[in-house]
């Protein structure tokens, strides 16, 4: 993907220099503004509920959640052109969901961009890096820990700077369910029948999936060989039955929270093809 570091500075608060975790996910870049062959999907993250309505810590984690320090100095920064890249999609993705909401006569509310190291206090509890990234409805923010473009490289093998912008776009996603009430409704249909709370999870990421489609779609003329077939396959790496297989366990669709492979790759697929919001309708009819 052709890039250049011109995201928003407002869209980033980057608390990597408070200390108390784990560090530097340096990995090889590409001189010259691109990533070269890095990248990875980060599966944990995806399979929070929803729009990233909360998530369990892991034992001895919880706790001491570091809120910020000052910015690591560019010239010391290890992930630098990773940390760069990624504020270039996310702005590209809040720029493209602006316009479409100008379309409609809608304010979009721009979300907030959060890179940290290790853990982080979060209005939606504690996030840690071993959750991976996710959205918190009750701030606006996603929440990234660039040492999980390597270590979710090397688990899923699922490379490529482009996986790595579905990745954000999905979280994106998130916010736009939030901005435009899909999330209270889910949350709201999940409390009054809890057994319907599975599908409606898988519903609502797929809706995002079909969302970092859309916007895949409106950056075509950046992307160079490759970079959608890193992004489908990503969204196929992050199968609930996928990882379920994975993890050593039967396949089990009553236990989906966020679609097989194969309805991961449906729906990005159909964002893509359709550059429409509206095509993500993935509450009406069967999946």
């Amino acid at each position: 993907m052709r890039w250049k570091p011109t995201g928003r500075k407002s869209d980033l608060i980057d608390r990597r220099g408070g200390g108390g975790g784990r560090g530097g996910g340096g990995l090889p870049i590409r001189a010259g503004g691109g990533l070269g062959v890095v990248g990875v999907i980060v599966f944990v993250a995806l399979q929070l509920l929803g729009g990233g309505q909360g998530f369990e810590i892991p034992a001895g984690l919880a706790g001491g959640a570091g809120a910020g320090g000052e910015p690591i100095p560019a010239a010391q920064d290890p992930d630098r052109d990773l940390r760069d890249f990624s504020l270039y999609v996310f702005s590209d993705v809040q720029d493209a969901w602006e316009k479409t909401f100008a379309d409609q006569d809608r304010d979009y509310e721009r979300a907030k961009l959060v890179l940290y190291t290790g853990q982080t206090g979060t209005a939606c509890g504690t996030g840690t890096a071993a959750t991976g990234p996710f959205y918190c409805p009750a701030d606006q923010q996603v929440y990234l820990d660039l040492s999980f473009y390597r270590d979710m490289e090397t688990q899923l093998r699922a490379g490529g700077d482009f996986a790595w912008a579905y990745v954000i776009g999905h979280e994106v996603g998130h916010h736009v369910q939030q901005l435009t009430g899909i999330s209270e409704e889910v949350s709201r249909a999940s409390r009054a029948n809890p057994d319907d709370a599975n599908e409606l999870s898988v519903r609502q990421e797929l809706q995002a999936d079909c969302y970092a489609g859309v916007w895949a779609r409106s950056v075509f003329d950046q992307l160079e060989a490759g970079d959608v077939e890193e992004a489908m396959a990503a969204s196929q790496a992050v199968g609930d039955d996928r990882l379920q297989k994975q993890a050593g366990r039967r396949v089990n669709p009553d236990a989906f929270t966020h679609g097989s492979s194969a309805q991961r790759l449906e729906w990005f697929q159909k964002g893509q093809r359709e550059a429409d919001p509206s095509a993500c309708d993935t509450f009406s009819g069967d999946l």
